[in-house]
């Protein structure tokens, strides 16, 4: 008897395998094809968020993987313009993983990319970015500063969010300590 393959599950679960499989090791938790940024650990989401060499190679990790270009050590092999798509990808979940500890610490009510898995951010990352443009993160009313950021354009509210980071991690490694 024959068995019947699907072939669209084998490959969501390739990806998965694939995108997934260093994080599993690095952070020590599970991570599957539904995974969001709301469902990664408080101590990963913080980790995530730190600027710097470290955390762009976990990202590196998750993207490669996740588009099939091998190893995060391959990414200096590539062809400068897979590279730069990688950069993009990488600077995008960033900007995303910081807005989910805006969120958590209450300063962000919602942000575009808290609806997708990580898989669809990284393969429909064009689109999202497209998104993200045109909807920025919004910040909490509660936030002292909400009437200057609700007076600013699409574009300037997203990077006067960024302006906040140094702030939030601050506020959430504290968090994490208690």
């Amino acid at each position: 008897m024959t068995k019947v393959i699907d072939l669209q599950a084998y490959r969501i679960k390739a990806v998965e395998q694939r995108g997934f499989r260093a994080w599993h090791k690095r952070f020590g938790e599970t991570y599957g094809a539904k995974t969001k940024l709301a469902d990664l650990s408080d101590s990963t989401l913080y980790i995530l968020a730190l600027p710097g060499e470290k955390t762009a190679v976990a990202f590196y990790e998750l993207i490669l993987g996740i588009l099939g270009l091998g190893e995060a050590l391959k990414f200096y092999y590539l062809p400068t313009t897979d590279q730069m798509m990688v950069v993009d990808i990488h600077l995008f979940l960033a900007d995303q993983v910081r807005f989910e500890l805006m969120r958590r610490l209450g300063w962000l009510t919602s942000f575009p990319g808290e609806k997708y898995t990580l898989i669809e951010m990284v393969q429909r990352f064009k689109e999202m970015k497209a998104e993200n443009k045109a909807t920025p993160p919004k910040l909490s009313k509660a936030q002292p500063d909400f009437d200057v950021y609700d007076a600013l354009t699409n574009g300037d509210k997203g990077a006067f969010v960024r302006r906040k980071l140094q702030k939030a991690l601050e506020d959430f490694r504290i968090r994490l300590a208690t």
